[in-house]
């Protein structure tokens, strides 16, 4: 197969980057609908969340094998193909069975997704990492933001059937899938202990790595799944609280593109992740505790600090590893690791709402996990690798 342009690379890179996202947070605007529908609890209900999170941490260590076994280019195309296939299931969804199952397996495909997505960066710009994890991370964060704004608008234009609102998804998930099949599939190194060599788990760094992730996410899937609850609680109209998430996720594009632009420009990546701890603490200290002061003001910081903290966390294992195999194997571990413990952040908050009959102590509690953010980041500057 005649090989593609850079051009043609980093759009089929954009296309799959739209997809790792959306499943999950087009369920927001939904959740309060679906939990009376199907009679679940918050605690159960949080499981559509939950569920993708955890694959994505249980089955990253998976993605190097398979990117060894059937092709690192390949087994992208098959990811897609299987986040589609979780997006259609949902047009059964209203058995709570087949949505759980749903959740499951479109975790599975953007648990291998994600670590081979940045071996594809490492193997093929590898000159250019900064401006292409900045439009990798731009990609998925219009995913999200768009999951958030449009599925309510999709579901009023199918007749209130949120079954289909959410499995529209799928279509472009399926573009992704062709785009990626035009792509040529590359073998992998024939050099056995390169092929099998383990995940970093006896490196210290690489948990300070993974622990950093694991906050980020669980910060942003605890606020992608109950966020617009906690605003709706305080007093504000459904439609208003809809619509502040919707700002957040929408304000996380910009920092999203521009911090990891800005972090290879001028070397501050470590600095940068601290701001984002620091602003990500107080956005949330107010929604905790002034939830109806300038709600759109602080919804536009958490969505700048938590974009730029994704972003810049897809950006540290480039620099930890000198292959796309072993670049690979350290965004596994993140993933895996990090990905795990963010699975606990949507049900914990979930089950506390029902525990305490209010929000506010579970984002209390979220709000202290966003000043960690500042402290692990300035002890990974602290340690940081010289080339």
């Amino acid at each position: 197969m005649k090989a593609l342009s850079g051009t043609a690379l980093l759009l089929a890179l954009l296309l799959a980057a739209v997809n790792l996202r959306p499943g999950i947070t087009s369920l927001a605007p939904l959740i309060e609908r679906i939990a009376a529908e199907l009679a679940l609890s918050r605690g159960l209900i949080s499981l559509t969340t939950a569920l993708p999170v955890l694959c994505m941490g249980l089955l990253a260590p998976l993605a190097p094998r398979l990117a060894v076994l059937l092709g690192l280019e390949r087994t992208i195309t098959l990811c897609m193909g299987a986040i589609a296939a979780a997006l259609l299931l949902r047009l059964g969804g209203d058995a709570s069975a087949v949505l759980i199952a749903s959740a499951v397996l479109l975790g599975a495909g953007i648990a291998v997704a994600g670590p081979l997505l940045s071996g594809f960066i490492k193997r093929y710009f590898v000159e250019q990492m900064g401006r292409v994890v900045a439009w990798y991370s731009l990609g998925m964060a219009v995913g999200g933001a768009a999951g958030a704004v449009l599925t309510a608008s999709a579901t009023h234009w199918f007749g209130e059937r949120w079954t289909h609102g959410l499995a529209l998804w799928a279509l472009p998930a399926l573009l992704a899938m062709g785009a990626w099949l035009c792509v040529p599939n590359r073998g992998e190194p024939s050099d056995r202990e390169e092929a099998r060599a383990c995940l970093p788990w006896d490196q210290p760094r690489a948990w300070l790595i993974s622990t950093f992730f694991a906050i980020q996410a669980g910060l942003f899937y605890a606020l992608a799944t109950w966020v617009v609850a906690r605003y709706h609680e305080a007093g504000l109209s459904l439609l208003r609280s809809n619509g502040l998430f919707s700002l957040s996720m929408l304000t996380g594009l910009p920092s999203s593109f521009l911090f990891p632009w800005l972090a290879q420009r001028f070397g501050h990546r470590y600095g940068l992740l601290q701001a984002c701890g620091l602003l990500a603490c107080l956005s949330l200290a107010m929604i905790t505790f002034a939830p109806t002061l300038l709600p759109e003001l602080w919804a536009v910081v958490i969505g700048l600090s938590l974009g730029g903290a994704f972003a810049l966390s897809l950006v540290l294992p480039l620099y930890e590893a000198h292959t796309p195999l072993a670049v690979s194997r350290w965004t596994s571990m993140m993933l895996c690791a990090g990905y795990c413990m963010a699975s606990l952040a949507p049900v914990l908050t979930g089950l506390a709402r029902d525990l305490a009959g209010s929000y506010q102590p579970a984002f209390a509690v979220l709000t202290g996990l966003a000043s960690l953010m500042s402290l692990l980041a300035w002890r990974l500057g602290k340690g940081v690798r010289r080339d």
